[in-house]
């Protein structure tokens, strides 16, 4: 028996054409969630998170799919596209083991510590996932990570504010614990990549 090491981690997807199907089919989910919600009257909104109610928790499950209209739409969709493209870089499993720490996190702290109204968006995985990319350097140390990393920060680095309450009407909760889900799933993948295969 002898041990090897885990392949290291990828900066870009080895499959690009497929990665960009995958997101943009996800992304046109949030597009037809969308529409479907302007056709009932944004009735679909109500789904979202609501605070320490037993009928909001399952708003956990749907909140970033949900948008508050189209502006906020498309305000997360270029995020969503790019973050999620890059996410991908390790496979599909990676990706939906990922995303499912940082909407589980995401919605659960939101859950349990916001206030009032309903909180919805795709920004809880826009946070996470660009959190999550941002501490992948971190751990791999790689020259790609860390350029992928510094690249990242410097083009949406601002966004990183949005986890401080500074903007009314603006769920920096969601923001907040989904870059805390994006920093674990990092940690979780890391020692998961470290792990040697009998």
């Amino acid at each position: 028996m002898r041990t090897v090491p885990e392949p290291r981690s990828r900066v870009f997807p080895a499959r690009p054409g497929q990665a960009a199907v995958l997101i943009a089919a996800f992304t046109g989910v949030l597009y037809l969630s969308e529409a479907v919600d302007t056709m009932l009257g944004n009735q679909m909104d109500r789904a979202g998170i609501q605070p320490r109610t037993i009928d909001g928790l399952d708003g956990v499950l749907w909140a970033p799919l949900l948008h508050d209209g189209w502006q906020h739409l498309v305000a997360n969709t270029v995020p969503v596209l790019v973050l999620g493209f890059l996410v991908l870089a390790n496979g599909i499993r990676q990706f939906v083991a990922v995303t499912a720490v940082i909407w589980l996190v995401g919605g659960a702290g939101t859950w349990l510590t916001a206030w009032g109204g309903t909180h919805i968006g795709a920004s809880i995985l826009v946070f996470g996932w660009m959190v999550f990319l941002l501490a992948r350097a971190f751990y791999h140390r790689s020259a790609g990570q860390i350029t992928l990393a510094v690249t990242l920060f410097l083009v949406w680095g601002g966004m990183l504010w949005g986890v401080l309450p500074t903007t009314p009407g603006v769920s920096w909760q969601g923001h907040l614990f989904g870059a805390l889900g994006g920093l674990l799933a990092a940690r979780l993948v890391s020692g998961a990549d470290r792990s040697p295969v009998r």
